[in-house]
């Protein structure tokens, strides 16, 4: 008996040991999981559950001088899944009634929903069948996103962000550039893309085990910041005009591209800048040529032709080295002691022209007489001064040509007689425009824009452009030389007087028929690139309007063939902004002596 109560002892006593040690290890594992590992632990489970989330910002808008959208954002959503969690389901799956839904009819009803492809979304599940994200569809409106929505699948979660849209498409795309996987990719959006761009910020959510997110639990870790907007002087309705004009004069010349641009006068705004083709930024890979990706009239260089004449006279009458009644004795051509030539454009007899005949009849051999009186210096200078061989000081945008700093001319003796008349020199379409601008504005040039700043959310504005006025001629000689380009369009052998007169207006203008160079040093071919530069009213000019068509078919390689755009953009303008018209005739200097 005693020896079977001793047993027992032992074995209770065994027993308790057994129990205190197992508590004990118990304890340990306790205090190493609640004091320990309390804080890793703590962090882990909350990874789990915890569910980061982008916040957007909304990119900058560019508008218009009126406020109207060139650019903008618009809402988008990406739906989104935790691939572990995407499972059969109890729902409506938009219907009325409570059913059973399996993983392939939730994702049949999301593609018709959205748009999307079931495939595509399975292997986005399969790739990464355990993680906590995956894309099932981007880029949805917000109808599509409605009609996702409304399934109610509990595993599928909407990103928010913002897509650009180009309201005006291809009539502004030359300006406003477009964006692509990699960001900004040309025109405004890259040149100030800094401006424009969004700070995005984030937030967290907790979801439970079923995946769906838990009321209450967001938490705002960075605030989204907004873009700034580009505010620029361009027209939106004249813009299309403009485009629309170009195009449809372009395409029946045969020509190869084409630009115009719209100038007031006495504030240096740009109200229009076409050109054609243009890249229309909502669908970028319909346009298969990389040089309508941005605007042909501010980054193209060519030989202006003619049209440089008019900069020649002002700074010949600004020198006091000819009057607009400067007469010379101009034969067909001239020969040079280099072995050189020049000759007009249709063959003459010697004519006895006085500059102003020179500009209105655009005599090649005339305006080299009347401008060698001043050196290659002076008239290189002079160049200078009305914006050639020089960016642009007052617009910021990707491409624009560059030149040689240089501080005096190196031509030779033929480029030095050449240049007079806009050949073995390179400008840009805005340079020309800048010139007539100058003249308009009584020989003070205004650097041409048009982005007047970027407006931010706080209301400040930066990047103002510079558009202090500089002293180019007298008022004198760009007056007189205005006065002198209305004969192009009254002198019977004027190189515009077949062009419709504006009715109720007095214009001044300028024709231009430059020879393109053909490449690797071959001189030059039958291509040509015609243009019209001119003001009005030219009493009191408002408005410079510069058409320029690259490459023209045969039969249409004269500078009139330009004219037909020219006069219906000019009356456009002038209507538009119901400009006064002309009170007095046209006032005019003899043509010949």
């Amino acid at each position: 008996m005693r020896k079977t109560l001793q047993n027992r002892r032992i074995r209770y006593s065994v027993a308790m040991v057994a129990i205190m040690a197992l508590v004990a290890v118990f304890v340990v594992r306790l205090v190493d999981i609640q004091v320990v590992q309390a804080a890793e632990l703590d962090k882990a489970s909350v990874a789990k559950r915890s569910i980061p989330v982008t916040l957007y910002g909304t990119r900058g808008s560019i508008v218009d001088r009126d406020g109207t959208p060139l650019a903008d954002s618009v809402t988008r959503y990406n739906i989104t899944t935790a691939p572990r969690i995407v499972d059969a389901f109890q729902g409506k799956l938009g219907g009325t009634r409570i059913k059973h839904v399996s993983i392939a009819q939730a994702l049949q009803a999301l593609a018709t929903a959205s748009g999307g492809d079931v495939p595509t979304m399975k292997r986005a599940i399969a790739a990464a069948p355990n993680s906590d994200f995956a894309y099932l569809v981007k880029g949805l409106d917000v109808g599509h996103y409605r009609a996702v929505e409304a399934l109610g699948i509990p595993w599928v979660y909407p990103e928010k962000q913002a897509s650009r849209t180009y309201p005006n498409g291809a009539a502004a795309g030359n300006l406003t550039g477009f964006m692509g996987t990699d960001g900004a990719q040309a025109g405004l959006e890259l040149a100030y893309d800094k401006c424009l761009a969004a700070t995005n910020g984030s937030e967290t959510y907790e979801r439970g085990e079923d995946g769906v997110q838990l009321p209450g639990s967001t938490v705002t870790t960075k605030q989204a910041k907004n873009g700034g907007t580009v505010e620029t002087t361009i027209d939106e309705d004249l813009q299309y005009m403009a485009q629309q004009d170009i195009a449809q004069q372009a395409q029946a010349l045969g020509a190869q591209s084409a630009t115009a641009t719209v100038v007031q006068v006495g504030t240096g705004e740009i109200r229009a800048i076409a050109d054609w083709p243009s890249v229309d930024p909502n669908d970028v890979d319909a346009t298969k040529d990389t040089g309508s990706f941005g605007s042909r009239a501010l980054t193209a260089t060519y030989e202006p032709g003619s049209t440089i004449k008019a900069a020649i006279a002002a700074a010949l009458l600004d020198t006091g080295k000819a009057t607009p009644l400067t007469p010379e004795s101009v034969p067909y051509s001239r020969t040079f002691p280099w072995g050189g030539r020049i000759s007009d454009a249709e063959y003459h007899g010697t004519e006895n022209l006085t500059l102003t005949g020179i500009l209105a009849q655009s005599s090649n051999v005339g305006i080299t007489e009347a401008g060698q009186v001043l050196s290659a210096q002076q008239r290189y200078e002079y160049m200078r001064k009305f914006g050639l061989f020089e960016s642009q000081s007052g617009i910021a945008f990707p491409g624009q040509p560059t030149w040689p700093d240089a501080a005096s001319p190196s031509w030779d003796p033929q480029t030095n007689m050449n240049s007079m008349f806009g050949q073995g020199i390179s400008t840009t379409a805005l340079q020309v425009a800048s010139i007539y601008q100058t003249l308009a504005n009584g020989g003070e040039r205004i650097p041409l824009h048009f982005v007047s700043g970027c407006e931010q959310a706080d209301g400040t504005v930066t990047d103002k452009p510079d558009v202090t006025p500089t002293r180019v001629v007298s008022t004198s000689a760009a007056d007189q030389v205005v006065q002198m380009l209305q004969s192009t369009l009254t002198d019977h052998a004027g190189t515009l007087a077949g062009m419709q007169p504006i009715s109720g207006y007095n214009v001044a203008a300028k024709t231009g028929t430059a020879e393109v160079a053909v490449a690797n040093g071959g001189g030059y071919g039958s291509d040509r690139i015609i243009s019209v530069a001119g003001m009005a009213p030219a009493e009191d000019p408002q408005y410079v309007v510069t058409v320029t068509f690259t490459k023209p078919g045969p039969g249409h390689r004269f500078s009139s063939s330009a004219a037909p755009a020219f006069h219906t953009l000019m009356s456009q303008v002038l209507e538009k902004y119901r400009v006064t018209p002309s009170t007095t005739a046209e006032k005019t200097y003899p043509s010949t002596w």
